[in-house]
């Protein structure tokens, strides 16, 4: 309840019981102080205030206050609000979260730098979005997206991916991770049951699918892109066409042909991850897969890697077999995205900041990808770099007999984060490391491969052994 003090405070009080009220609201406050639910140096409404509320004597709140003072679980001060004592019993089960302490080396893939978020054009974004929004779009949201971000979105997508859209067609999620839950729903509703994936591919996508109803089947991934005569009789395939993940290869021309030729002729669809499709520095992107194949493409992408994912907003376009299944998963999932966000994010699209965020950060990327590659030419020449020049990780071949997981463990006691490439694979790979340059300032890249080439060292056999 809402005291004149402007503090809020649950209390519920049983008159006529044998519990005196005072005693009750002893109680009451002890339990919330032991349980955590108000926490050290939580200020309470004053006696007179809540007493107020409760339609109560002064007294009786004044009493509760007093022996819970005299126990210790409160502390009062002359002008200032009764507080929660910061020594007040935690409960018997918690435990104080500690932060997990950043490593001096971070290189894992999959996150962008934030410090190049652009705060100050978002901020402009989200006030000038606002004050124009029509109070419509302060209600419950269309399921779809507001047609204001799914407009920029069509627009953009078309004019940089190639992608071929209806903004009805599109659906604004949050991420792409939320797109690949609601596409694998629509697929079991359908009636697919097996989803081919690419090995080695992200490892925690086989869970989420699998708990949407479908049953993942790897599939190898050559210097071309994933196997399509290896498909089998999966009902849909999912892939990284533009940059995959791990491996940094582009699925080629014929296999994007063999692909949608094998989707026409079995009936099945393809879940395309338009992963880190932003950034390629030598030379421009393929455009997407869908715009080739419309009717049996599901597209997805996010601006996780390229602004935040902290925005957790993402979109997805499905084909005309699946939009309705789609958007009825979305309904139930969450009745739809958070709106002012969206309407931040067109605007940017609109007036062309993203694209010059994109070229911005393209720049900074480039460079660290630069770095990297010379830093592991000079401190770790038997390991061999992969894949195009692309996006915000590279993998790196290890020399054979090394373990991957190892490495990771051993870099990890010298303050470097990496992920090996075994930990998204299931069939036996080489040993490799998945090395990110999104997080590192390029000026740390190279003291930190030295010290991932001492990892290296200490997991090799022959030392291993010695």
């Amino acid at each position: 309840m809402k005291t004149s003090s402007g503090i809020e405070l649950l209390v519920r009080l049983e008159r006529g019981a044998t519990e005196p009220l005072h005693t009750q609201l002893e109680r009451q406050l002890r339990e919330a102080a032991r349980s955590g639910r108000l926490q050290p140096g939580a200020a309470l409404p004053s006696s007179r205030a809540l007493a107020a509320e409760l339609g109560v004597a002064r007294g009786v709140v004044s009493d509760a206050y007093a022996q819970l003072v005299a126990e210790g679980y409160l502390v009062a001060r002359q002008g200032a609000p009764t507080r929660v004592a910061q020594a007040a019993p935690a409960p018997a089960a918690r435990r104080p979260v500690e932060p997990e302490r950043p490593p001096r080396f971070d290189f894992r893939p999959g996150t962008p730098d934030v410090g190049l978020f652009p705060r100050e054009a978002w901020s402009t974004a989200v006030r000038k979005s606002l004050a124009a929004a029509p109070d419509e779009r302060l209600r419950y949201p269309d399921v779809r997206g507001t047609v204001e971000l799914r407009q920029a979105l069509t627009g953009y997508l078309g004019r940089v991916r190639g992608v071929v859209a209806d903004p009805d067609a599109c659906c604004v999620v949050s991420g792409v991770a939320q797109g690949l839950t609601l596409a694998g729903r629509a697929l079991a509703a359908r009636g697919v049951r097996r989803i081919a994936m690419e090995d080695p591919g992200t490892a925690p996508i086989r869970a989420q699918l699998a708990a949407a109803g479908l049953e993942p089947v790897p599939v190898p991934v050559d210097a071309e892109g994933i196997d399509v005569g290896a498909l089998g009789d999966a009902g849909a395939v999912l892939v990284t066409p533009a940059h995959q993940f791990p491996t940094g290869v582009v699925l080629s021309a014929a296999r994007r042909a063999a692909l949608l030729e094998w989707a026409a002729a079995t009936d099945g669809f393809v879940l395309e991850d338009d992963y880190d499709a932003e950034y390629r520095y030598d030379r421009a992107p393929v455009g997407a897969l869908q715009g080739l194949g419309a009717e049996r493409v599901v597209y997805l992408g996010s601006v996780s890697k390229t602004l935040s994912p902290a925005l957790r907003t993402g979109w997805l376009i499905a084909p005309p077999a699946l939009e309705e299944r789609i958007l009825f998963e979305k309904a139930n999932d969450d009745k739809g995205t958070p709106v002012l966000e969206q309407l931040a994010l067109a605007w940017l699209l609109e007036r062309g900041e993203v694209d010059r965020h994109v070229r911005r950060s393209r720049l900074a990327y480039r460079r660290r990808r630069d770095a990297l590659v010379a830093a592991l030419a000079e401190h770790l020449p038997e390991a061999r770099p992969d894949g195009v020049a692309a996006g915000l990780h590279v993998v790196v071949h290890l020399p054979e007999g090394v373990d991957d997981r190892a490495v990771v463990a051993a870099a990890r006691e010298r303050g470097v984060a990496a992920v090996s490439l075994s930990e998204h694979r299931v069939a036996p790979r080489g040993p490799a490391l998945i090395l990110g340059y999104g997080q590192i300032a390029e000026a740390a890249i190279d003291a930190g491969v030295r010290e991932l080439a001492h990892a290296v060292q200490l997991s090799e056999p022959s030392r291993s052994q010695t």
